[in-house]
């Protein structure tokens, strides 16, 4: 038996890269967002989790970007997903939580990436940013 090739994790890592991006700047709706997580094998849920929790660790998410994140994303501050973001220096192992807590988690992160990405798109890389993920059109602009 042989499992998904090299090819196939590329493409899912890029596809994994195109929704949060989108999301994050508001190209994409984080419901719909929710949508395209749901669709996903628990597999691979986890594996989305782990992308998106290293893409809030590379933008250097604060305690504050955690809280602001929280907000928008309608979880409970109480929830697990919410207390892990929030917590000074955050924890990020969400692929390790309860599947049940998943969706959660997923809002939680992608909202607090949107958060911190947003503040480094105006500052860090304004003017000068090269990082494609930064230049994405809507997708009814894409050919």
């Amino acid at each position: 038996m042989t499992g998904p090739s090299s090819d196939d994790d590329h493409a899912f890592r890029r596809e994994i890269e195109q929704v949060v991006n989108e999301i994050a700047q508001g190209l994409r709706t984080l419901d719909a967002g929710v949508e395209w997580f749901c669709d996903l094998a628990p597999a691979h849920r986890r594996e989305v989790l782990q992308e998106v929790a290293s893409y809030a660790m590379q933008a250097h998410i604060t305690a504050a970007d955690g809280h602001a994140g929280v907000a928008r994303s309608e979880v409970k501050p109480t929830a697990n997903p919410s207390v892990m973001i929030c917590m000074d220096p955050p924890r990020y192992s969400f692929a390790g939580l309860p599947t049940a807590e998943h969706v959660a988690a997923f809002r939680v992160l992608v909202s607090v990436f949107a958060v911190a990405d947003a503040q480094r798109r105006a500052t860090y890389c304004k003017g000068v940013c090269g990082h494609t993920w930064h230049h994405l059109r809507p997708a009814n602009e894409q050919l």
